[in-house]
């Protein structure tokens, strides 16, 4: 009786020792570290992704992502992307005025800028229409308005009349006492030489495709692209 006893506790005690030793076994294969290649198992893949979405991540510039914050991306991208505002005040030019208006000898207004020292703009007008456009730029300016000439000085001034023009090439006598030699020298290019009482040259005006003008102590000339030349005191 005894000898029966202890051989069915030893049975009992080794059956014990299997079910522990496969239990064991059971509980590492479900916890499993990693794999052959070394990769978390099924369940520590789940659990870190249940854990990185639980838990706020600090964005670059010291926010939380959008899931944390309650704010969508696309709020968030259009936070950061946002133009900044410009503080300073907008200005806005104010068109000079015409420091006069003055009446030409064909009925015409001219209006005369100071664009700055010795520096005048004058605009041709009638009927509320700008016929043409003077402006000085180191020299005196000149006009061929249709037999109409005009001079605007460095000064600013305006002289105006009718008439009294020379087609060059030639030598003509003008007001005032001076003679003109007209030359051409290209394509709309005409050069006067503008001679005094003894014969010297006292001045030059070159019309380079455009009207030139010269106040000549008091004596006004004006010598066209086209050729023609006409002076008035």
């Amino acid at each position: 009786m005894t000898t029966t006893r202890r051989a069915r506790h030893t049975a009992r005690s080794a059956a014990l020792v299997a079910v522990a030793a496969a239990a064991a076994f059971s509980l590492t294969a479900c916890q499993g570290g990693t794999g052959k290649d070394g990769a978390a198992g099924p369940e520590q893949k789940a659990s870190a992704t249940r854990a990185a979405a639980g838990t706020p991540h600090a964005t670059a510039a010291g926010g939380s992502t959008p899931a944390a914050s309650g704010k969508s991306a696309a709020d968030v991208r259009t936070r950061t992307l946002a133009p900044s505002r410009t503080t300073a005040p907008a200005t806005t030019a104010k068109a000079a005025a015409p420091v006069r208006t003055q009446t030409l000898a064909d009925g015409s207004k001219a209006e005369i800028y100071r664009l700055g020292a010795e520096h005048y703009r004058a605009r041709i007008v009638s009927r509320g229409e700008v016929l043409a456009t003077m402006e000085t730029a180191g020299t005196d300016a000149g006009l061929d308005a249709n037999d109409m000439f005009v001079v605007l000085t460095l000064g600013g001034e305006v002289r105006s009349w009718l008439g009294g023009g020379h087609t060059g090439p030639g030598t003509f006598r003008l007001a005032g006492g001076w003679t003109a030699k007209v030359m051409k020298t290209g394509e709309l290019r005409y050069r006067a030489q503008i001679i005094g009482n003894d014969g010297s040259a006292d001045g030059t005006l070159e019309a380079n495709q455009q009207d030139a003008g010269l106040d000549a102590n008091g004596v006004y000339i004006v010598l066209s692209a086209g050729g023609v030349i006409s002076a008035h005191e």
